[in-house]
């Protein structure tokens, strides 16, 4: 009918697809929210708390150099710590998680939205 290649991915192909392809960037970012071994080894694995007095937001946060404390990563090395029952450590673990399980369900929720909307228009 006359259009390229390129017209009929970009007018056609694309559209169809965008409910994957928004609901797969969702999903993909809550798998990387939930890893824990490789962010804690890929951070530095090394406890890092940070100071506002200290710490500037366009200096050690956005420094790719710098080792970084995850939540994921704080699960990891202070389970396996010896922890002291009803302390603020053992109780910091549960509510990262917590935090982490609400994340997670955020995402899926909205990759589902995602794709529900979408596919209605091309169905």
């Amino acid at each position: 009918l006359g259009a390229s290649r390129l017209e009929v991915s970009l007018r056609i192909v694309v559209p169809a697809a965008i409910s994957g392809i928004a609901a797969g960037v969702v999903i993909a970012t809550s798998r990387a929210i939930g890893e824990t071994m490789v962010v804690t080894l890929a951070a530095g694995a090394a406890p890092r708390n940070f100071d506002l007095g200290s710490d500037s937001l366009f200096g050690y946060i956005l420094n790719p150099f710098q080792s970084a404390q995850t939540m994921t990563g704080y699960v990891a090395i202070t389970a396996s710590g010896d922890l002291a029952y009803n302390t603020i450590d053992y109780n910091s673990i549960f509510a990262i998680g917590l935090t982490l399980f609400f994340m997670t369900l955020g995402l899926n929720s909205l990759s589902r939205r995602i794709v529900k909307r979408f596919r209605r228009e091309y169905e």
